[in-house]
């Protein structure tokens, strides 16, 4: 095991730890394009919770760390024809952005499974290049979330654009933690802002974030695509 990971792991936590004001936000590993071997490093520290982008990349993972008890999340866009993947083989969709996939989503979760945990994208800087739903077409389809079997309404997730000053990186997490607040006024089981990366993190869970993802500080740069 690298001793760099183990010390870039112990750090990432205890920035998470002192950023916040009460209980530490989630961290979840961006693993993608990482190695298995990688993945199963981290999660013998203590880590148990690992994004993944592409479908196909995750589950080759979770095949060779089947003797691992991790917590995997699709963080990437999701294709309608991966649904039945997603909701057999998942435990969290962070990016759900259209209500067409919510109904093959709920009838392929097997019943042996718990609930498959859903997080409405929101797009919140209205960027043509992010996936999404605006913040005015949120209310619905969380309430669609939320009314369908097999799938449980957690939260919101949003990759804010990477502005160049924290200023404006912050009214975003700010616009973002009003909406989830407004959400949790009619759903008030959710629990989740997943928001904030590598870069900006602390800040936003300064601004209410409870989950956080983080790739590159914690692995280094990218590996190459496998």
């Amino acid at each position: 095991m690298s001793s760099l990971l183990q010390m870039k792991f112990v750090e990432i936590r205890a920035r998470i730890a002192a950023a916040g004001d009460g209980t530490p936000a989630t961290l979840v590993a961006v693993s993608k394009t990482q190695p298995a071997a990688a993945v199963r490093d981290l999660h013998g520290l203590g880590q148990s919770a690992f994004g993944e982008n592409y479908v196909q990349e995750a589950l080759a993972k979770m095949a060779e760390l089947a003797d691992c008890a991790i917590e995997w999340h699709l963080i990437g866009p999701l294709q309608s024809n991966k649904c039945r993947e997603v909701a057999e083989h998942f435990d969290w969709l962070q990016t759900l952005d259209r209500a067409k996939l919510i109904g093959p989503l709920a009838r392929h979760r097997p019943a042996d499974k718990a609930p498959l945990n859903v997080l409405v994208q929101v797009n919140i800087d209205d960027e043509d290049s992010k996936s999404g739903v605006s913040p005015g077409e949120l209310p619905a389809l969380a309430a669609a979330v939320a009314g369908a079997p097999r799938l449980r309404l957690r939260g919101i997730m949003s990759i804010p654009r990477p502005w160049p000053t924290l200023e404006q990186r912050a009214a975003s997490f700010q616009r973002l933690r009003v909406l989830f607040d407004q959400l949790k006024a009619g759903h008030p089981d959710i629990d989740t802002l997943s928001m904030g990366m590598s870069e900006d993190f602390e800040l936003a869970i300064q601004h209410g974030a409870t989950m956080v993802r983080v790739g590159s500080a914690l692995f280094g740069a990218r590996a190459r695509p496998l």
